[in-house]
Protein backbone atom coordinates (compact mmCIF):
# COMPACT_ATOMS: atom_id res chain seq x y z
CA UNK A 1 0.00 0.00 0.00
CA UNK A 2 1.83 3.69 -1.08
CA UNK A 3 1.02 6.74 0.74
CA UNK A 4 2.06 8.50 -2.18
CA UNK A 5 -1.55 10.58 -2.28
CA UNK A 6 -1.14 14.69 -0.60
CA UNK A 7 -4.82 14.71 1.29
CA UNK A 8 -5.21 17.94 2.87
CA UNK A 9 -7.23 18.32 5.87
CA UNK A 10 -9.14 22.09 6.39
CA UNK A 11 -9.96 23.62 9.37
CA UNK A 12 -12.36 26.38 7.84
CA UNK A 13 -12.94 29.99 10.05
CA UNK A 14 -15.72 32.13 9.61
CA UNK A 15 -14.99 35.48 9.02
CA UNK A 16 -15.31 38.32 11.06
CA UNK A 17 -18.29 41.00 11.90
CA UNK A 18 -17.87 44.33 10.25
CA UNK A 19 -20.41 46.72 12.01
CA UNK A 20 -19.31 49.67 10.05
CA UNK A 21 -20.59 47.76 6.32
CA UNK A 22 -22.76 45.32 8.03
CA UNK A 23 -20.82 42.69 6.21
CA UNK A 24 -18.93 39.42 7.04
CA UNK A 25 -15.11 39.00 6.03
CA UNK A 26 -13.94 35.96 3.82
CA UNK A 27 -13.36 32.74 5.84
CA UNK A 28 -10.19 31.36 5.82
CA UNK A 29 -9.03 27.86 5.34
CA UNK A 30 -6.07 26.52 7.37
CA UNK A 31 -4.72 23.49 5.59
CA UNK A 32 -2.70 20.80 7.14
CA UNK A 33 -1.20 18.32 4.17
CA UNK A 34 -0.66 14.55 4.87
CA UNK A 35 0.14 11.75 2.52
CA UNK A 36 -2.35 8.68 2.10
CA UNK A 37 -3.68 6.01 0.71
CA UNK A 38 -6.90 6.80 -1.31
CA UNK A 39 -9.05 4.57 -3.11
CA UNK A 40 -12.25 3.84 -3.76
CA UNK A 41 -14.45 2.47 -0.90
CA UNK A 42 -15.56 -0.97 -1.80
CA UNK A 43 -19.44 -1.70 -2.69
CA UNK A 44 -19.79 -3.57 0.75
CA UNK A 45 -18.66 -0.78 2.85
CA UNK A 46 -20.72 1.40 1.16
CA UNK A 47 -24.04 -0.58 2.42
CA UNK A 48 -22.32 -0.65 6.02
CA UNK A 49 -21.94 3.05 6.15
CA UNK A 50 -24.60 4.62 4.01
CA UNK A 51 -26.81 2.05 3.89
CA UNK A 52 -27.11 2.10 -0.12
CA UNK A 53 -24.33 2.39 -3.01
CA UNK A 54 -22.84 6.26 -3.37
CA UNK A 55 -21.12 7.61 -5.83
CA UNK A 56 -17.89 9.46 -4.74
CA UNK A 57 -16.88 8.16 -2.05
CA UNK A 58 -13.56 7.38 -1.09
CA UNK A 59 -11.36 5.48 1.20
CA UNK A 60 -8.25 6.76 3.08
CA UNK A 61 -5.89 5.19 4.89
CA UNK A 62 -3.53 7.23 6.95
CA UNK A 63 -0.16 5.51 8.09
CA UNK A 64 -0.89 7.60 11.90
CA UNK A 65 -3.28 9.21 13.41
CA UNK A 66 -4.55 12.64 12.82
CA UNK A 67 -5.32 14.55 15.72
CA UNK A 68 -6.81 17.78 14.97
CA UNK A 69 -10.15 19.13 14.33
CA UNK A 70 -10.88 19.31 10.88
CA UNK A 71 -14.38 20.33 8.92
CA UNK A 72 -13.47 18.82 5.54
CA UNK A 73 -10.77 17.22 3.19
CA UNK A 74 -9.24 18.35 -0.07
CA UNK A 75 -7.72 15.72 -2.30
CA UNK A 76 -6.72 17.64 -5.79
CA UNK A 77 -9.90 20.08 -6.61
CA UNK A 78 -12.80 17.98 -4.65
CA UNK A 79 -14.20 18.36 -1.09
CA UNK A 80 -15.13 15.84 1.05
CA UNK A 81 -16.30 15.47 4.20
CA UNK A 82 -15.62 12.67 6.66
CA UNK A 83 -18.67 10.11 6.82
CA UNK A 84 -17.06 7.13 9.04
CA UNK A 85 -13.68 7.46 11.06
CA UNK A 86 -12.09 4.68 12.40
CA UNK A 87 -8.67 4.66 14.35
CA UNK A 88 -6.90 1.70 14.60
CA UNK A 89 -4.27 1.26 16.70
CA UNK A 90 -1.15 3.07 14.52
CA UNK A 91 -3.25 3.99 11.46
CA UNK A 92 -6.74 5.84 10.98
CA UNK A 93 -9.04 5.12 8.10
CA UNK A 94 -11.63 7.93 6.88
CA UNK A 95 -14.87 6.92 4.05
CA UNK A 96 -15.24 10.16 2.79
CA UNK A 97 -18.15 11.75 0.18
CA UNK A 98 -17.66 14.25 -2.14
CA UNK A 99 -19.34 17.55 -1.55
CA UNK A 100 -21.29 19.43 -4.02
Amino acid sequence: MRYDTPVFFQKVSQGAYNEETGDYLDESVDETQKYASVMDTGADMLQVVYGKLVQGSLSIQLQNHYQNIFDRIRIGNKLYKADYIRKLKVKETLIVSEVM
